[in-house]
């Protein structure tokens, strides 16, 4: 697998401009100055999360008798739901209702810009034979740093495309996750039947 496929399908899972109303919703009764520090440290927190399950993750599975067509299927199922979510939003936002105050690590670090979703999909890029660490490694800070770039200016980007413009961004996104996750899906059933064969 490529890096920049590592990357495109990083940065959908991700969701920044999908991300967008949300961060902008969040951040709104917060001073410009304070926000850009709330999203600077809440993606700091996100990258955290990611490298430690990077480092990690496969130890946690293993530890836990978790097999690799397991974790395609329910990575693919978790990502069709949240797709699912991004193209018939509900009332309260794709992860339910939002606390209020100021965001700290929930839910903007997790699981906004670092969800379930994600860090399945990173194990199970992991997991694949023709994706190394450090390939890995970089197709997550690429996805990242895409990711901070977007949400460090959400609220001006919020008014540049209008509310139907982010809606219509998220919405494709949604599409987009919605085929990755089938194929996730798929490559999961794919998996366990050879292994049963």
């Amino acid at each position: 697998m490529s890096l920049l496929s590592c990357v495109s399908i990083l940065f959908l899972v991700m969701d920044p401009l999908g991300n967008i109303p949300m961060f902008v919703s969040l951040l709104r009764d917060i001073p410009p100055g304070r926000s850009r520090r709330i999203i600077w440290r809440e993606h700091a927190i996100a990258l955290f999360l990611f490298l430690f399950f990077l480092l990690f993750g496969r130890f946690l599975l293993d530890m836990l008798g978790i097999k690799d067509p397991a974790l395609s299927i329910s990575g693919g199922i978790v990502l069709f739901l949240i797709a699912i979510k991004m193209i018939f939003p509900i009332k309260e936002g794709v992860f339910g209702a939002l606390p209020g105050g100021e965001p700290f690590i929930v839910p903007l670090a997790t699981p906004l810009i670092c969800g379930p979703s994600a860090l399945t999909t990173v194990l199970i890029l992991s997991s694949k034979s023709d994706v190394g660490f450090w390939h890995l490694l970089t197709a997550i800070v690429l996805a990242w740093t895409g990711s901070l770039a977007i949400l460090t200016y959400a609220a001006a980007i919020g008014r540049l495309l209008g509310r139907r413009g982010v809606t219509a961004i998220e919405r494709l996104m949604g599409m987009i996750l919605t085929t990755i996750a089938v194929q996730m899906f798929m490559n999961g059933i794919a998996q366990f039947l050879g292994r049963a064969g």
